[in-house]
């Protein structure tokens, strides 16, 4: 029996990843009968979109795919009976993350657009566009699943797990990475590797790793140690401390310097500011010449280039997630999901990352258990800033937001709590209309 053709939205459709999605989407088409593309954006995005737009019809003539193609401004239209809506959207552009990145180093605190400060000025503008397309998904495509790929994924996952009726699950290509990268160090396919992943987006942890049913976390943590490569393009690969990774008992996402290797973090962004550019500002030079090269009519495919803007399995981490909703596979995926006593120490309903099996009904957390005190700590204080956030982000409550920023463990004191939220509100002024009364 021939299955019904599948309609994707992007929400976000002018991202220079997009063709990484669409690549993923060609690859797939025998599992996944995508029939319709909409890329949807907004008017500052038009160009990019446009382009966006030429190359993926490109890259479809070339595959021979019978795949309908559309990119407009209209979001409900992209929205109406889609199947599965992604979202993959920067509100303020890569402008607002270099603010997100320069504000707090002003006052000597980590600016990285999704751990701290940073991602906290992130969510505040992201919350309330995001729960806007989540109410026309609920009006327009009741049955769709929404994936959010848009950062800081767990903590706006969770806003729309609160706050709307929708079908969501949250995403991350860190996790996909982080398996690629112990499958180099052991130098084995990543398909032979089972882990055990639990924490939260940016501050996930792998608990045990098997190699074909052997466990090998500790060798793992040694070959790391003893500075085997596990990190990625944007994020500053200072070493690890091999007894502290002996003491832990566990592998932490690259996320974690920004926690275990603060000093040295913040001194190679002050580093970088100074001489450089922020990250955001790196990635706008990298864009830039993506985007030439998406201009190029000769251009079917996507390019090398791409993989240094930061993405690398972004296809994977997404299409591989249709995939085990659509054909019902039951597979295990590392996924931003409700907790639901996963963590028995967290909230039922906050969001969490961990591994769990997904099918055509959704995803269920495996559980983890009750985490060691050398984890506990740590991801209930960021948890915490999380739901704070998410109060502040809805409500446009000050004082909530100033709490937020004081919980964050990136952020040493009120003082400066209070400096960094203060420079985010005035310079966020026009994508944060909650806040706009003070």
């Amino acid at each position: 029996m021939t299955k019904p053709s599948l309609k994707l939205a992007i929400i976000g459709g002018g991202s220079s990843y997009t063709p990484e999605l669409v690549e993923g989407v060609l690859k797939r088409l025998d599992s996944l009968p995508v029939t319709e593309m909409h890329f949807v954006d907004i008017e500052a995005g038009r160009e990019k979109l446009e382009i966006i737009e030429a190359l993926t019809r490109r890259m479809v003539e070339k595959s021979g795919a019978n795949i309908t193609v559309q990119a407009s401004l209209d979001r409900r239209a992209a929205i109406t009976g889609a199947d599965f809506v992604m979202t993959q959207f920067r509100v303020g552009g890569l402008q607002a993350r270099a603010n997100d990145e320069r504000i707090p180093l002003k006052y000597d605190v980590i600016g990285q657009e999704t751990t701290g400060p940073g991602g906290f000025a992130k969510a505040l503008r992201t919350i309330p566009v995001i729960l806007d397309i989540c109410r026309d998904i609920e009006e327009l495509a009741p049955n769709a699943w929404m994936l959010n790929f848009t950062n800081p994924a767990g903590l706006v996952t969770e806003a729309i797990h609160k706050y709307t009726n929708i079908k969501s699950i949250g995403l991350c290509n860190v996790p996909v990475s982080m398996k690629m990268m112990i499958a180099e160090i052991m130098k084995c396919s990543p398909e032979s590797l089972s882990l055990e992943c639990a924490g939260l987006n940016h501050l996930v942890w792998v608990h045990r790793a098997w190699l074909d049913g052997k466990e090998i976390t500790a060798e793992v943590l040694e070959k790391i140690g003893d500075g085997a490569n596990f990190s990625m393009n944007n994020i500053f690969e200072e070493p690890w401390d091999p007894d502290f990774l002996k003491a832990l008992g566990a592998i932490p996402c690259p996320y974690h310097r920004y926690f275990y290797q603060t000093d040295a973090m913040l001194a190679e962004e002050k580093e970088a500011a100074l001489n450089g550019g922020t990250r955001a500002e790196q990635v706008r030079e990298t864009e830039a010449e993506l985007f030439e090269l998406y201009k190029d009519t000769t251009l079917d495919h996507k390019p090398e280039l791409l993989e240094k803007r930061g993405g690398a399995y972004y296809s994977d981490a997404s299409l591989n997630l249709v995939d085990a909703i659509y054909n019902n596979l039951n597979t295990i995926h590392v996924i931003n999901v409700r907790n639901n006593g996963a963590i028995t120490t967290l909230p039922d309903d906050a969001v969490i990352e961990c591994s769990a099996v997904v099918g055509c009904w959704g995803a269920r957390p495996l559980a983890i258990g009750t985490l060691s005190p050398a984890m506990s700590g740590l991801i209930h204080q960021v948890k915490a800033y999380e739901q704070l956030t998410i109060e502040a982000a809805v409500s446009g409550d000050y004082d909530k937001a100033l709490m937020a920023l004081a919980s964050n463990p990136l952020v040493p004191d009120i003082t400066r709590a209070k400096g960094i939220l203060d420079d985010t509100l005035r310079v966020n002024h026009d994508y944060l209309p909650n806040f706009s009364a003070r």
